[in-house]
């Protein structure tokens, strides 16, 4: 019987379950440092979804005042838009959408899509979404448009606020 096999045998065996030991809480511990998105359930998203509703139900009444309960009032924050491409605070963003928007659209009306999709990390989520415009500007000039948008919300407290919007719609180049 070879002696040195005998005693070696043993030492692999418990190198071996070191070895597989010291990857698993290598594993573990990367796996609970690392940030993770926590996904939306689907009840999640239809409460975001009923928010969106509620959010273009403002729109469509043409009164910015209404708006304002959904959108955070930081005066840094940023708001892409049709027109013009960006306001920074919630005051110009109410101005704005007034001036540029309801008094140049008497009939306006915005319906969203039911494509919401909702990503979730603690108390930071965002929407995407696909929506669609019919308005008629002052002129009587009709308009029909299909968009896109982005909405970053924040809770505060408890509420979901939005913190950054982006509008866009396709271009035709």
């Amino acid at each position: 019987m070879n002696l040195k096999r005998t005693l070696t045998h043993p030492f692999k065996k418990l190198q071996a379950f070191k070895r597989s030991i010291a990857l698993l809480l290598l594993f573990v511990s990367i796996n609970f440092m690392a940030p993770q998105a926590v996904f939306a359930q689907p009840s999640e998203t239809t409460e975001f979804a009923q928010r969106i509703d509620q959010i273009y139900t403002a729109w469509n009444s043409h009164n910015p005042a209404a708006l304002a309960q959904y959108y955070a009032k930081d005066s840094d924050l940023v708001f892409y838009d049709a027109l013009p491409m960006q306001y920074t605070g919630w005051s110009n963003y109410q101005t704005g959408i007034q001036k540029n928007l309801f008094d140049r659209m008497p009939k306006f009306k915005l319906s969203a899509h039911d494509d919401v999709q909702l990503t979730r990390k603690g108390n930071i989520a965002w929407t995407t979404f696909t929506w669609h415009l019919s308005a008629e500007m002052k002129d009587g000039t009709p308009i029909e448009a299909e968009g896109r948008q982005t909405d970053i919300w924040e809770q505060r407290g408890s509420k979901w606020l939005i913190v950054h919007e982006h509008i866009s719609s396709p271009v035709a180049l």
